[in-house]
């Protein structure tokens, strides 16, 4: 493995909160550092599937892929994430095939959604990482956990939360409620 690369493993797959999109979350071998990168939901489905060695009736998309790379006798050497451009990470798929190297250009999904059915290392170039990794609070008190924060005494609200509940104050004012004044309880008779 060259200086450029680092090498990491695939700590988990999440759901957003605000979309159906998932994020799957890498986790350096070497450093307690992370990298974040969005997938679509089929892609999240076909990568969790690996990791939980779920067996399809017939190959999935990348088993296929996997099953014509051995026909050819050629192997999958390694996967990489190896830049981001406008918000968008670019992958590559390392294969040997008689002696001879190719670079595949590949979603970086596509890419581990294959090295975890071929078991291959998956580097990411140190400059994403560096730029994009993501290190865990350092000066978080001991026994705290992320995410966790003290909500305040019931009635009691910081100026923070008044602030932002204030939005949705000012949005249900606009709303016009009109009650029907043919509406007495009554179901209408059709």
């Amino acid at each position: 493995m060259s200086n450029d690369m680092v090498e990491v493993v695939i700590d988990s797959i999440r759901v957003g909160l605000m979309s159906q999109n998932r994020v799957v979350i890498l986790r350096e071998l070497e450093a307690e550092r992370y990298l974040a990168i969005w997938i679509d939901p089929y892609m999240a489905e076909q990568i969790t599937y690996a990791l939980q060695e779920v067996q399809a009736a017939r190959p999935m998309t990348h088993d296929l892929m996997r099953n014509m790379l051995r026909s050819l006798n050629a192997r999958v050497v390694r996967v990489e994430v190896t830049s981001l451009k406008k918000d968008i990470f670019y992958g590559n798929i390392v294969i040997e095939v008689n002696g001879e190297y190719l670079d595949i250009d590949s979603r970086p999904s596509d890419a581990l959604a294959l090295a975890v059915r071929t078991n291959v290392p998956v580097l990411v170039s140190r400059e994403v990482m560096d730029e994009n990794g993501i290190i865990p609070e350092e000066d978080m008190e001991e026994g705290e956990e992320l995410g966790e924060v003290e909500p305040p005494a019931m009635g009691e609200a910081s100026e923070d939360q008044e602030d932002r509940l204030s939005v949705f104050d000012d949005f249900l004012s606009k709303l016009d409620f009109e009650k029907n004044d043919d509406d007495d309880g009554d179901e209408d008779e059709d």
